[in-house]
């Protein structure tokens, strides 16, 4: 992969000790959200320059939510912008300039083709009814030469039910109404409303049968380099990816 991090803060590497710590910093996700995100952010921004020059880059995060990458990328130099469809998740951030964070759905997004250097999304897509429709937008906005960084949890790894996993192996509904058992309330992530099933391969067949751009990498986010075969077996990637991350650079 052409290129090295222009973030050089994050020491970013696709080694084992990043591995170990992001998910020792993904254990405290519930209870500390911010000091995970904010690392993740940091990681995101090395990852996202082994393929575009973030400085300078005029990028697009889309379910972006409250910002938790703004300042990484800003401190990129990137010209930071967030979409969310969500009005309440915009507004619990304050350091987002409100000229750069618009309220819009990823399926149909409010800006004309080939706007952004980058565009940009983690962990949205499983949030997204129609995500290949999602994923086709985040192509069209993105210039030629530009890149589309898309990363998502996959359905069939362990964390694919989000707060109701390990039991979404014995699926969604049931996993829901067993949530909705113990704490009296829903999940906030809603299987059937706001959280669905996306798989690897869902993601796989996507970027090789889309016409727009070429797949620059597909590997599972959190892991070391030594282990991005996984994405390459069948079935036993749909456990131990994870994430899957693709990368793509428009023609």
């Amino acid at each position: 992969m052409p290129g090295s991090p222009t973030y050089p803060d994050t020491g970013w590497a696709p080694t084992i000790g990043r591995s170990i710590r992001l998910f020792r910093e993904f254990l405290g996700e519930q209870s500390d959200p911010v000091r995970f995100y904010d690392v993740l952010a940091r990681d995101s921004v090395g990852l996202v320059a082994e393929h575009i020059d973030v400085d300078g880059a005029r990028t697009l995060d889309v379910g972006g939510g409250p910002g938790h990458f703004h300042a990484a990328f800003t401190a990129a130099g990137a010209a930071y912008h967030c979409l969310d469809i969500d009005h309440a998740e915009l507004a619990a951030s304050s350091s987002i300039p409100s000229s750069r964070s618009v309220v819009g759905d990823g399926r149909r997004l409010p800006f004309a083709d080939d706007a952004f250097d980058l565009v940009f999304s983690s962990n949205a897509l499983e949030h997204v009814a129609e995500p290949w429709r999602m994923a086709d937008e985040m192509v069209r906005v993105a210039r030629p030469g530009g890149i589309v960084f898309l990363a998502y949890t996959a359905w069939y790894g362990l964390w694919g039910g989000h707060e109701t996993a390990p039991w979404h192996y014995l699926g969604g509904e049931w996993a829901r109404a067993r949530y909705r058992r113990r704490h009296g309330r829903e999940p906030k992530n809603r299987y059937g409303e706001s959280l669905f099933r996306v798989t690897v391969a869902d993601g796989l067949r996507w970027a090789r049968e889309q016409q727009e751009a070429d797949v620059v990498a597909a590997i599972p986010r959190y892991h070391p380099r030594w282990a991005y075969w996984v994405v390459r077996v069948p079935g036993v990637r749909e456990v131990v990816t994870w994430n899957l991350a693709l990368t793509l650079r428009k023609r």
